[in-house]
């Protein structure tokens, strides 16, 4: 299982035996009425890395990642993800990407009445034909791959509680099995530690950095906190009004480079010289 400026800056190259793995936005700009949400956005993620967006709310992370599976689509320019043309493909071949693709949420988005086997095994639900009415209306093969995941993520003893009976940080393991369920080629994490305490982000954040290593998953991720995007990501991609103002591997970056994306209002993007992932 593996998995992706301002100005004229160039993206991160892909390279040509991993194009169907990785993601790739050219000039995109996302309007809402008279909001520029994304502004003329060029950037690339390779395969294989924790690729961290930072920046301020309203900063343009939530649409970029959103664009990159299709749930918003550019008002100009093109997405290529794992070898799919995002700005132009129809609704099948967008539901068929969507399957390839992990999705983490910052309120974990599970059902809390259902047991915690049974909400990762909704992560197959798009595979499987019919209505799934209770845990033991799935295959066995789905229950097994689901006690699997949960045992990956630390919570496979948790299995048969509620959802809505763990903790927060509990939760958002829950939904990492639901999204490693689909064997994804790309894993996409929306604020996935911004309603956790301290010790559940780390937490989580590190199982997010094992994943990515042992399956050699791309991750991106969207986040608030400098520190933990410092520690964690391979690579810190940073927004501000809607363009990149900073684009470069987490080697040879200090903090208060990067603390310049919370004041920096869309200047050129700032790039180290051959700066590959």
């Amino acid at each position: 299982m593996t998995i992706p400026r301002a100005e004229t800056a160039l993206p991160v190259p892909v390279p040509h035996d991993r194009r169907d793995q990785g993601v790739q936005l050219l000039g995109v700009t996302r309007t809402f009425g008279q909001v520029t949400a994304l502004n003329d956005v060029t950037v690339a993620f390779v395969p294989g890395k924790i690729n961290v967006l930072l920046g301020l709310s309203g900063s343009g992370k939530s649409t970029l990642l959103r664009s990159i599976n299709g749930l918003q689509l550019p008002t100009r320019g093109q997405v290529h993800t794992l070898g799919v043309p995002v700005h132009t493909a129809n609704a099948r071949k967008l539901r068929r990407l969507r399957s390839r693709v992990g999705m983490i949420f910052q309120h974990f988005h599970l059902v809390g009445s259902m047991s915690v086997l049974e909400n990762v095994c909704t992560g197959q639900l798009g595979t499987l034909r019919g209505p799934r009415l209770g845990l033991f209306s799935y295959p066995r093969v789905t229950k097994e791959a689901a006690m699997a995941h949960l045992a990956r993520v630390g919570l496979a003893d948790k299995a048969f509680q509620r959802a809505d009976t763990l903790s927060g940080g509990q939760q958002q393991r829950v939904a990492i099995a639901r999204a490693l369920i689909q064997e994804p080629a790309l894993l996409l994490a929306d604020e996935p530690v911004a309603s956790l305490d301290p010790v559940s982000s780390t937490s989580v954040m590190e199982l997010l950095r094992d994943i990515s290593r042992e399956l050699g998953l791309t991750v991106v991720c969207s986040l608030h906190q400098v520190d933990i995007a410092m520690e964690f990501g391979d690579r810190i991609t940073g927004l501000a009004s809607g363009r990149i103002v900073l684009d470069r591997p987490m080697s040879g970056l200090d903090r208060a480079e990067v603390f310049q994306i919370y004041h920096n209002t869309a200047q050129p993007a700032l790039t180290a010289p051959g700066s590959g992932a």
